[in-house]
């Protein structure tokens, strides 16, 4: 590095005479070029200083440290590495100062030959004779550079001086440290042989320590002996004086037992009698209260009305469909007469109100939807017809509703949980259930069993004496816990029809039904009940336009729109009060015909989507709802189970 250094100064020293005659403004960059290298040189040799003083603080700590460790033995091994390290750190520093010194030198010598060949050019300028001023001051400049050069040798040499101070001082650092090992083998020797004779004393004492608690034991264990054997005496006669005193007071004291106990047996005959009496008094007054709790339950119900509508508002499935130019059409009143009841529709650029039992915004939960249906569900369990069914367009949220997820339950599931909760905690009270589920769809007007292994073909509808309908040869299956029961629904939920369309990927393509009977029996009373709860997940209605269905789809949607059509003329008959009801128009409506009876109690979710691209058919699912909300079926009447009836009816 060295030798390219001074290649290149000489190459810039040298090259005006092969080019000519340098300029004022060359030899001042040459001369601050100068300047910047003395002026690195003078930071390098503080540097330098800085350092010396540092291992010098060093050094003076070290030794302090040393004499430290003269007194604490433990200490001394630790600092001894310490000065290890630092005489590890001195060494390299040593080094890197020697380094430093070489590069100096090097250094100087460069300026020394770059002054020289200064000089040479000062007298080739001279016998020019041009430009004597420029060269006056160079030759200022110049005298300068000497004064710093000179500045630097007595810099050097302080550094010489300085780095010798530091040789002694460590090699004073090396034999003050030879020294220190040898007082600490010493001591250690010494603490050894302390050591030793600790242990040779210790294990004297311990020995007569021994001795002595021999000689105490076998004396206590004497002592105690001739004390245990007084004492035992002493009890003994006074064991038999007791005993004898004892036995006195038994014979007078077994008379008066026998005497109490016989007046106690007799008193708890007593008390027993006038406790199985009002245990006999407490049944009856429970089972009048359960009748009194039915009826009462069964006319909320009614007051309630037989057939009530509850509308659900999906939310909305992305930000950008909130944000739209559109938005969301969908708002709530919030005045005290129809909170909770109200929903408004923005339609065709006017705001609809329409009101129902109960309106659900999208921020309402499963828990919140189930909560308000719980009585009716009850109402089965009590010996009533109950029907629950969802009803909206394709993609507003039915199956999400009756089905649910894994983590978010829907309706049906909840809805069986409750009914074998309740059922158990009725044993106590006589009560056992027999409970029966079935599951069916309709698809293209075709029944089918969700249950069966086999495809049997399409199934009928039939009716028996109490008008009841049932379905021949559907697969029937005794359940008892609701685990069963959510295995049944996963196996139909595979079994189900769907299909993908342009308003739902997931969109259900027939109607599913899922029907529980219930027989109830009271073992104490011989009462019996017959309940029937059906929850019903319509297929979703949807216009041809925008369900983009061909081929199969088409007949599928087709179908669909069919079926929900005769539903609707079947509630206009009925809010219509006419004397023929067209129930036969459609599998649906058929099978559906007692749960729109005077004997059941029905519940329809209306489901509306939030988005305004949905507005026509939100509109005519809110119309349809209005509908089924003004229909009145009469009071419903509790079922008492024939023993004759075998079949699974859907009412």
């Amino acid at each position: 590095m060295g030798t390219l250094w001074r290649s290149s100064n000489r190459g810039a020293c040298w090259s005006p005479r092969r080019r000519g005659t340098p300029t004022p403004a060359q030899m001042r960059n040459n001369i601050e070029e100068l300047n910047a290298t003395i002026d690195e040189h003078r930071r390098e040799n503080t540097s330098i200083q800085e350092r010396f003083r540092e291992e010098e603080s060093e050094k003076l700590a070290a030794i302090k440290s040393y004499e430290e460790e003269k007194e604490a033995r433990l200490a001394v091994e630790k600092s001894r590495d310490a000065l290890v390290e630092d005489l590890a750190k001195a060494g390299q520093e040593e080094k890197c100062l020697h380094d430093q010194i070489k590069l100096l030198q090097e250094s100087n010598k460069r300026l020394q030959e770059y002054n020289a060949s200064l000089q040479q050019y000062n007298s080739n300028l001279q016998a020019d004779g041009e430009e004597w001023r420029t060269i006056s001051k160079l030759n200022e400049e110049k005298n300068t550079m000497k004064d710093s050069l000179a500045g630097l040798r007595n810099n050097l040499t302080f550094v010489k001086n300085q780095l010798d101070t530091s040789r002694a001082l460590h090699l004073e650092s090396i034999k003050q440290k030879d020294d220190l090992q040898k007082e600490i083998d010493r001591l250690t020797i010494d603490l050894q042989q302390t050591r030793d004779y600790r242990d040779h004393q210790l294990a004297q004492i311990e020995s007569l320590i021994c001795e002595l608690s021999n000689y105490k034991e076998l004396s206590e264990k004497a002592a105690k002996e001739m004390e245990d054997t007084c004492n035992s005496q002493r009890e003994i006669i006074q064991t038999l004086q007791d005993e004898l005193g004892t036995a006195k007071e038994k014979l007078k004291m077994i008379d008066l037992t026998a005497m109490r106990t016989m007046l106690e047996n007799e008193e708890q005959k007593i008390t027993m009698k006038t406790l199985q009496t009002r245990l006999a008094d407490a049944e009856c007054e429970l089972l009048e209260a359960e009748n009194i709790r039915k009826e009462m339950h069964n006319t909320v119900m009614e007051l309630k009305g037989n057939i009530r509508v509850f509308c659900r508002v999906r939310p909305s499935l992305s930000e950008s469909a909130c944000n739209s130019k559109e938005g969301v059409v969908i708002s709530f009143p919030t005045t005290m007469e129809v909170r909770g009841r109200g929903i408004e529709l923005m339609h065709n650029s006017k705001n609809i109100a329409f009101t129902y039992d109960k309106v659900f915004n999208p921020e309402a939960s499963q828990e919140d939807i189930f909560i308000e249906i719980s009585q009716l569900v009850q109402s089965a369990l009590d010996g009533y017809k109950v029907c629950i069914f969802a009803y909206g367009q394709t993609g507003s949220g039915k199956t999400y509703t009756m089905m649910g997820t894994t983590e978010k339950r829907g309706l049906i599931p909840r809805s069986l949980e409750q009914i074998f909760e309740t059922s158990q905690s009725k044993l106590s009270q006589g009560w056992k259930y027999k409970m029966q589920a079935s599951m069916l769809e309709i698809y293209n007007e075709t029944i089918r069993d969700l249950l069966s292994s086999s495809n049997s073909g399409s199934l009928d509808i039939r009716h028996d004496a109490n008008s009841n309908s049932y379905v021949p040869g559907l697969t029937v299956v005794d359940v008892c816990s609701i685990n069963e029961v959510s295995f049944l629904l996963q196996q139909a939920a595979q079994s189900r029809s769907v299909g993908w369309t342009q308003m739902n990927e997931q969109s259900s393509r027939s109607h599913f039904v899922f029907t529980l009977r219930i027989y109830g029996v009271n073992e104490k009373t011989e009462q019996q009940v017959q309940g029937v709860l059906n929850l019903i997940d319509l297929a979703g209605s949807e216009r041809l336009s925008k369900s983009g269905s061909t081929g199969d789809r088409l007949k599928e949607t087709q179908a669909i729109n069919k079926s929900l059509s005769a539903l609707r003329d079947v509630i206009c008959a009925l809010t219509n009060k006419k004397d023929h009801i067209p129930y036969r128009n459609s599998k649906l409506t058929h099978i559906l015909q007692p749960c729109l009876g005077k004997d059941s109690k029905t519940l329809m979710f209306v489901n509306i989507s939030p988005e305004a691209s949905s507005s026509a058919e939100s509109f005519c699912s809110l119309q349809f709802a209005t509908g089924v909300n003004s229909c009145e079926i009469g009071s419903s009447r509790r079922q008492s189970l024939t023993r004759a009836e075998s079949r699974l009816s859907y009412g």
